[in-house]
């Protein structure tokens, strides 16, 4: 470790930010958002606005027959993009034992592990910001109008015109993925920058697609960085930023409107005597970001978001809490930033997600590895339902909520009303995972099992 951090040595860090030195020894913790305020009063100064969420979804509609058309998996749903929204009760009483505690309130599932075309959510922002820049590419070069029938991108014409561009993208994985799918199916040429922890499998899917993958042998922000600069060579690229990409974000976004329907949908009421909790997992941020920016834009403050971290990989967590965002990284700490959640293994967070979040987000609790692969085995012998191991993080959230949180419940007069109350782990991914894959993922659970925290 270098003597000193951004000017004070370690010692300085802990004595003025306590909770830094459990951060440090990467043991499991919780810190609670001082910064967070009511939403009406900062939903003025954000960059964003509920009307730019709004054209996201209405573009996304736009796209729906052309998504139908050349997607399968899409036409139940009419080609949305979208997730089921499962009560999970028996995962919650495997809960209830594996802290120790009564936990009040219905547990749901946000399964975008199921989510079509790429199987995590990263399904939502990333094929979103793509369609937008094929739009937009469309209509400049007049083989498309707002009003069309939007299936008629699924032409000649149109794959020729996408042929001459391409797509650049650094990612762990996941975001790669459904960006990597959806550019080969329009016609782009794709080159996906991947880090050393992205899975092997998901390397070969996207090759197996004609996707061109560079495999890096350091971590997350360095395949960011190279993808930025192969873009930069490239004529007629578009790189997708997942450190800064309003559009990625926005794309995010959108999952607080379909969720809201759900809701309405299943009679879960979300107001001052029924507050809604949702947990999510979180590597550099975006996805995370863009679902709880969406949610406050929709719920206002009834809703209560908490991110979830690896403690191997707690870059949003040191990012906000030491007020220096994306001028700090876990390694700058010594943390190693080396965890089984491949999603999650970001070392350095988003300035433009944590900025946003200062004043949105609820809290950030972390877990270890150990406990990410126990959620796989109990999620699988409870409710039959595969889960990577990033995707099973927020499903933690309600422990540390009832076990760690009276502070943060009297705070906000939430105590006596948790037996009203819901709570949502939203699954990031699994459904692409294969199957020997899963079965090693489960068996490593189901020895670290049984344990009580």
């Amino acid at each position: 470790m270098v003597e000193t951090i951004r000017g004070k040595t370690l010692a300085q860090w802990y004595q003025e930010l306590p909770l830094l030195q459990t951060i440090c020894e990467t043991e499991e913790t919780l810190w609670i958002n001082t910064k967070q305020q009511a939403f009406a009063s900062v939903a003025a100064s954000l960059p964003l606005t509920d009307a730019d969420m709004t054209e996201a979804s209405d573009r996304l509609q736009r796209f729906a027959p052309y998504i139908a058309k050349v997607f399968a998996d899409t036409q139940a749903q009419a080609g949305l993009i979208e997730s089921p929204l499962l009560e999970i009760p028996s995962m919650a009483a495997s809960l209830s034992s594996f802290w120790g505690l009564n936990l009040k309130g219905k547990l749901l599932l946000k399964c975008d592990n199921q989510l079509p075309i790429s199987g995590s959510i990263k399904a939502r922002g990333g094929i979103y910001e793509v369609l937008k820049h094929a739009e937009t590419l469309a209509i400049e070069n007049q083989l498309l109008r707002p009003e069309d029938d939007y299936s008629c991108l699924d032409n000649a014409a149109c794959k020729q015109l996408f042929s001459e561009h391409s797509i650049v993208v650094g990612s762990t994985g996941n975001l790669g993925l459904s960006i990597g799918i959806i550019s080969a199916q329009l016609g782009f040429q794709v080159l996906v920058h991947m880090s050393a922890d992205a899975k092997s499998w998901k390397k070969q899917m996207l090759r197996d697609k004609g996707v061109q993958v560079v495999e890096h042998e350091q971590d997350y922000s360095v395949a960011v960085e190279q993808g930025r600069l192969a873009a930069q060579s490239r004529p007629k690229c578009h790189f997708i930023d997942d450190e800064n990409s309003t559009d990625l974000f926005l794309g995010y976004s959108v999952a607080a409107l379909r969720l809201k329907t759900q809701l309405d949908q299943q009679g879960i009421s979300v107001d001052q005597q029924h507050p809604l909790f949702v947990y999510l997992p979180c590597g550099v941020g975006g996805g995370p970001g863009g679902v709880a920016f969406g949610l406050k834009q929709v719920l206002g403050d009834h809703v209560h978001c908490f991110f979830a971290e690896p403690t191997h990989s707690p870059c949003m967590l040191l990012g906000m809490y030491t007020g220096l965002h994306d001028q700090v990284s876990v390694q700058d700490f010594a943390i190693d930033n080396k965890t089984c959640a491949d999603g999650l293994a970001v070392g350095r967070p988003s300035a433009f997600v944590g900025r946003i979040m200062v004043s949105l987000l609820d809290g950030i609790f972390t877990i270890s590895d150990d406990n990410l692969y126990r959620m796989v085995a109990l999620i699988k012998d409870s409710e039959g339902i595969n889960l990577e191991p990033s995707a099973t993080a927020g499903l933690a959230g309600i422990g540390w909520l009832a076990q760690k949180n009276a502070s943060y419940l009297n705070q906000h007069q939430l105590a006596d009303k948790m037996h009203n109350a819901c709570h949502i782990a939203w699954a990031t991914g699994g459904n692409m995972v294969p199957a020997e894959e899963q079965a090693k993922y489960y068996q490593t659970g189901l020895e670290l099992l049984p344990i009580q925290k």
